[in-house]
């Protein structure tokens, strides 16, 4: 029998079985306020396009920038609009323990389907740590625990995830060490998503991966969705790469903020630290919008260069 959560009534199966996740960007307002309507576009264009679930104030979401006020008012916006829709996961994790807790306490009260938890961070702890972490939020609900060193500074080993995969909550790992990774966990029955979108067609029809939890299904979800349903496709991948590689030229969220921007679909406004892609990188993204096709992306208008001048940059 499933186990199903109390509060947020989801099953762990409902989670497993999505294969394009789309880690949202969140759209802001000159003031500094999110710009909802740019967003609630965004995530109907995600819906449209085939995406079955979106991670709310991920890395690619900024909630490291947000408030936890404005960080839970905006999965409990996604849920209320969007939750009979798509399912809607919410980042609640953080470096501190107490923290993670309250945080996933209140994403499940405001209706999100599941949790994304990430190891703590620059205060780095044991292997036992880790465990005890997030031994600490799974009771809450399903749970997708997120590996990313380059970020944190700090692998999560097979031998954490392998204590914790008995939980009735824990649904999986969303993986950015590689294939290779991500082999050791489905050869277990550990339901894994790649982290990396440069790899995760192979990673999905190669190495057994569920799918993928993508930045780059922010602008072309109808592409990246058949990367992940329609079988190994060397041609449509090869086409990706060059969007792919240019979307992680500089630190994600940075390239998918200049892009969106360009697209016409959010405003050109980005919370600092984060500045817009130099004027070059700016035509070169032009130049891969025509050369995949414009009517793969989101957004009516044409891509546009934009000017330095264009770009507000806001600390709020």
């Amino acid at each position: 029998m499933a186990f199903l959560c109390p509060r947020c009534r989801t099953s762990k199966g409902d989670i497993t079985s999505l294969r394009l996740i789309t880690a949202v960007k969140t759209p802001y307002l000159p003031d500094g306020r999110f710009d909802l309507e740019a967003y609630d576009y965004s995530i109907n264009m995600q819906i449209e396009g085939g995406a079955e679930g979106v991670i709310v104030g991920g890395t690619t979401g900024e909630g490291h920038l947000m408030s936890w006020d404005e960080h839970i008012m905006l999965i409990g916006h996604t849920v209320n609009c969007f939750g009979t829709r798509i399912k809607v996961i919410g980042n609640t994790g953080s470096n501190s323990t107490g923290e993670a807790v309250h945080a996933t306490e209140q994403g499940f009260a405001v209706g999100m389907h599941a949790a994304l938890h990430i190891n703590p961070y620059y205060g780095k702890t044991s292997s036992e740590g880790m465990i005890a972490h997030f031994k600490a939020v799974l009771p809450m609900g399903p749970t997708i625990i997120y590996n990313v060193p380059s970020r944190t500074g700090q692998d999560i080993l097979p031998p954490v995830i392998e204590a914790l995969s008995g939980h009735p909550n824990m649904v999986g790992v969303k993986e950015c060490v590689g294939h290779e990774r991500i082999k050791c966990y489905t050869d277990k029955g550990i339901s894994v998503w790649s982290g990396n979108d440069d790899e995760c067609h192979d990673s999905r029809w190669k190495y057994g991966a569920t799918g993928v939890v993508s930045v780059t299904s922010n602008l072309v979800p109808g592409l990246v969705r058949s990367l992940m349903y329609e079988g190994e496709n060397a041609t449509l991948r090869e086409k990706l790469l060059p969007l792919i590689k240019w979307l992680f030229c500089e630190p994600n969220p940075i390239p998918i903020d200049t892009a969106l921007a360009q697209l016409g679909v959010a405003r050109p406004v980005l919370r600092l630290p984060y500045k817009a892609l130099p004027l070059e990188k700016r035509v070169e993204f032009v130049r891969i919008v025509e050369a995949i096709g414009r009517e793969h992306f989101i957004g009516k208008r044409e891509a546009r260069v934009l000017d330095d001048e264009d770009f507000i940059s806001i600390c709020r």
